[in-house]
């Protein structure tokens, strides 16, 4: 299997995949009823209810907030069916991993510079595969979290303290064995295993495991789904977003290769017979149409 089936191969089952534009307009009837959306991809997503907008289908993620939703073109969606899964389990005590403050940077200069200081060779594509290989997730989804995360900048700093490419807190990266957030593939390979977690916390719905990765998993809790702050919203889009035009491009270029490939196969020469004029092409000719098949216009 190839790494771009890896998302999310569960022993138990291949919940959730993320492939659906985030698009705005006007909000018309729609229907009322907790229910998940199975779109034709094998997606899903989790919703308390939904209405038209235009070519698309509003998902409205939280029963009480009316700007927590996700907008999904109808066409590809394939159909709703009742939520049977149970609720999510209470908020447990711990560290909330994605609070900033837990820990204090490192004191000194001295303690930065190492910090600050890649050990890896590994370069970041390389780190993210591995990565994704061993959490079972599709490598594309972790480069649209890192881009949304640091811009690929292993060096990045939020103001709020988050390090490295995946924008690790240091309580985070403490509790991952992270050591060096700035090194590339620590980095990665905690970043991954934590968006792994979250995805298991939520039973595989990427969309609260996103908005947990964001705002914190007490938020996604106290609001049932994404919470209502602007920028957890926004965040969960630009990835959205940027995966789902990943995955249109590789559509768009294995469909590409299949009609080369059909086009390669069909004869490269006609008979005489069949030609408009009844001659014998030359050698010039011939070979022109060997590279050029007819397109059977």
């Amino acid at each position: 299997m190839t790494k771009s089936g890896f998302l999310l191969i569960d022993k138990v089952t291949l919940r959730a995949k993320i492939a659906v534009a985030l698009l705005f307009g006007a909000l018309s009837v729609g229907a009322s009823a907790t229910e998940v959306a199975i779109l034709r991809n094998g997606f899903t997503i989790r919703h308390e209810r939904r209405a038209r907008v235009g070519t698309n289908t509003r998902l409205f993620l939280s029963a009480t907030d009316e700007a927590s939703f996700i907008d999904v073109p109808t066409a590809e969606i394939d159909r709703f069916e009742p939520d049977l899964t149970p609720p999510d389990p209470p908020a447990v005590p711990e560290v909330d991993r994605s609070q900033p403050g837990v820990v204090p940077p490192p004191a000194t200069p001295a303690a930065a510079a190492k910090l600050q200081a890649p050990q890896s060779s590994m370069n970041v594509s390389d780190a993210v595969n591995a990565a994704s290989d061993r959490y079972r997730l599709d490598p594309d989804f972790v480069n649209s979290v890192i881009r949304a995360e640091s811009g690929f900048n292993p060096r990045a700093v939020s103001p709020k303290g988050a390090q490295g490419l995946m924008q690790l807190m240091p309580e985070t990266a403490s509790q991952l064995g992270v050591s060096n957030a700035f090194d590339p593939q620590s980095n990665v390979e905690g970043g991954t295993r934590y968006l792994r977690e979250l995805l298991e916390r939520y039973n595989y719905d990427m969309i609260k495991a996103l908005a947990a990765y964001n705002a914190g998993t007490k938020r996604v809790e106290q609001y049932h789904g994404v919470p209502p702050y602007r920028e957890t919203r926004a965040y969960v889009a630009s990835i959205v977003k940027d995966f789902n035009k990943k995955k249109l491009a590789q559509q768009k270029a294995a469909k590409a290769t299949q009609a080369n490939a059909t086009a390669q196969s069909k004869p490269a020469t006609q008979a005489p017979a069949q030609t408009k004029k009844p001659r014998t092409p030359s050698a010039t000719q011939t070979v022109a149409k060997r590279a050029n098949p007819p397109s059977g216009n």
